[in-house]
């Protein structure tokens, strides 16, 4: 069979991902920090795009999220062909170009007079579990090879408080004995938080008892010997072993309850995270009506200077200049256009959602309906993949409380009249239910199954079992207490 080169015309559609185009993405699966990040580096790497002043007002009208018709979705193609187009030919109208584009609406921002924290509240640093124990390793007069054993101690100990090292590795690392290294050990565990360098839980528990009660035997052995027996609530058993009385026994568990199992905990490094909402829902009459977050929300335009230079004819630039202020140009403008094509979609994408969750908006959890991806995608005329991005990292302050756009999806759970519920309303119900049971006698999950049926909610056991999980509530045998306990009441 003989080999040969034929030339043939084909014709296809090739989808390409221009750099433009995966910015715009990018942009649109960001939350409000990372697009103010992005924002700031965009004005930091490209001189030709500036941020407006807030003395300066906006040099035309500003697009409104819910203003279609004043850019519509077709403008961002638009910009893209005309701009690559007339780069690959080499011809470019910038008078007409600059003209529509430099123009561009600046975003919008809202500001409103407030004080500013002082300075020390600026640069406080939080204490950390650590820097604690140093401090008072350093107020204890310890010797020098003492600190030295401290300061090794002090380094291995976890955030939750305890000690994750043996004496013979804290000797061995120290180059001292074992009984030194003990002498110092125990003198950290005597130190503030109650239970802290402690190496299991019993011990912990044992330090914190010590230090607020004093010795107690009934105490010391259920922490001793009995922890298994105390986790089962076998206190029928515990007082049998012990041979306590039963009053004095529940008593003594309820002291230690309410020791804490993680010493460390009250001086945790880890900040608290404080979430900024992107959109605001306000109930106006019978309506809701949505608010995007622009507050911070830089406005952006194209730089004066650089128009002028590339409209004047009589400025004779360097090609290498002028291809640069170009290629800058059209980045400044796709990044402006993307920004307005953000939080068009964002908008659009929120009213969807809130015509499909009115009743959870006017009346609670309880009411929240199954919805996924794709009646938002047909409703609002885009693809599921897109919906996805807009609801990633974005947040809604509601009447209801705070929540991710993506906390409004959720699968659907069948109901006996042949309608159906959302899964975490189903998650809602369990957790009231749990919550209002017997602590004597807890409902298994099957108990829980069988009254969720009679509400018309079609649920297996097993799925009770993995929402009780997610819920982080233990199984009936661990919910137990047995004869009243007094703090379980």
């Amino acid at each position: 069979m003989a080999l040969e080169i034929r030339q043939s015309l084909r014709l296809q559609q090739q989808l390409v991902m221009t750099p433009q185009l995966q910015q715009a993405i990018k942009l649109l699966q960001y939350g409000r920090l990372e697009l103010l990040d992005t924002i700031q580096q965009e004005l930091t790497a490209n001189p030709v795009l500036e941020e407006v002043a807030e003395d300066e007002g906006p040099e035309a009208p500003d697009v409104l999220p819910e203003s279609e018709e004043a850019a519509p979705v077709e403008s961002e193609k638009t910009v893209e062909v005309n701009v690559e187009e007339s780069a690959r030919e080499g011809d470019i109208d910038w008078e007409n170009y600059l003209g529509e584009y430099s123009s561009l609406p600046a975003q919008t921002s809202v500001y409103e007079p407030r004080d500013a924290p002082s300075f020390e509240n600026v640069v406080a640093k939080k204490t950390d579990l650590k820097d604690h124990l140093s401090w008072q390793l350093q107020m204890s007069h310890c010797t020098p090879d003492q600190m030295e054993i401290g300061a090794y101690i002090i380094g291995n100990i976890e955030p939750d408080g305890y000690l994750m090292v043996s004496l013979d590795e804290i000797a061995q690392a120290t180059g001292r004995s074992v009984e030194e290294a003990l002498a110092v050990l125990t003198r950290i565990q005597d130190f503030d938080p109650p239970g802290v360098a402690a190496r299991d839980l019993a011990e912990c528990l044992l330090i914190q008892w010590r230090q607020l009660y004093g010795e107690d035997e009934l105490a010391e052995a259920i922490l001793r010997d009995h922890l298994p027996d105390l986790e089962r609530r076998d206190y029928q058993g515990l007082a049998k072993a012990l041979g306590a009385d039963l009053e004095d026994l529940v008593e003594t568990i309820g002291m230690i309850t309410a020791l804490e199992p993680k010493p460390g905990r009250t001086y945790s490094a880890d900040e608290p995270v404080y979430i900024s909402p992107d959109i605001y829902l306000y109930k106006m009459g019978d309506d809701y009506a949505i608010v995007l977050n622009e507050d911070g929300l830089p406005r952006l335009r194209v730089n004066q200077f650089y128009k002028q230079a590339l409209t004047n004819r009589d400025d004779k630039m360097e090609p290498q200049a002028k291809e640069y202020i170009q290629d800058k140009l059209r980045s400044a403008v796709w990044l402006i256009r993307s920004i307005q094509q953000r939080q068009r979609t964002i908008y659009k994408v929120t009213e969807s959602i809130v015509n499909f969750q009115r009743d959870f908006l006017d009346r609670g959890i309880s009411h929240l309906r199954p919805l996924v991806l794709r009646d938002v995608a047909e409703d609002v005329g885009m693809h599921e993949s897109t919906i996805s991005r807009v609801t990633t990292n974005k947040y809604v302050h509601t009447p209801q409380g705070l929540f991710e756009l993506k906390y409004f999806f959720n699968s659907a759970i069948p109901k006996g009249n042949g309608q159906s519920v959302a899964s975490e309303a189903v998650k809602e119900a369990i957790r009231r239910i749990i919550t209002n049971e017997d602590p004597t006698r807890p409902l298994s999950d099957q108990a829980i199954a069988d009254m969720l049926r009679q509400k018309d909610i079609l649920i297996a056991r097993r799925t009770v079992a993995k929402y009780r999980e997610m819920l982080g509530m233990s199984s009936s045998s661990r919910r137990r207490r047995k004869n009243a306990a007094p703090w379980a009441k």
